[in-house]
């Protein structure tokens, strides 16, 4: 009977609209919030968290700054299978280890970023995009700087 609304439509019409909602949820974000090809350096940070988790790793550290005070600053990386094609591993960093860092910084200049490469104590460095770093960021530096 046309019009009508059965318990079949029902569930037909409301997984629709999980589809519709869940899906820019899924979906990956720009990069566009960081100063990407613009890396700076970090010096005697404080790992207070690592998050080995996908989509994306995430690294907490307080570092003193230039006005003598710890700040907090939280930074995203690549995910854990990209990471562990470059020597990664959830294990690679643990609270209290004192590292250097460089990162590409936020646009909007709070603290935190997008983690370029970690070295830690004993000299072994960690690079997000292998040895020769980001193609795409010198790339987009290249062509920036014309």
């Amino acid at each position: 009977m046309p019009g009508k609304i059965t318990r079949r439509n029902a569930l037909f019409a409301a997984a629709g609209a999980a589809v519709l909602v869940g899906a820019p949820l899924a979906a990956h974000h720009s990069t566009a919030m960081f100063e990407w090809g613009k890396e700076l350096p970090m010096k005697h940070a404080t790992v207070d968290k690592w998050e080995w988790t996908n989509p994306h790793t995430f690294l907490y550290v307080t570092v003193k700054e230039r006005d003598g005070q710890l700040h907090k600053w939280a930074l995203e990386g690549m995910s854990p299978n990209h990471l562990t094609r470059y020597g990664w591993s959830k294990n690679s960093v643990k609270p209290g280890d004192q590292v250097d860092l460089t990162y590409y910084p936020l646009r909007d200049k709070r603290r935190g970023g997008f983690n370029v490469t970690i070295t830690k104590a004993d000299g072994k460095k960690l690079w997000q995009f292998g040895e020769g770093g980001s193609q795409t960021a010198k790339a987009q530096a290249e062509g920036a700087k014309k």
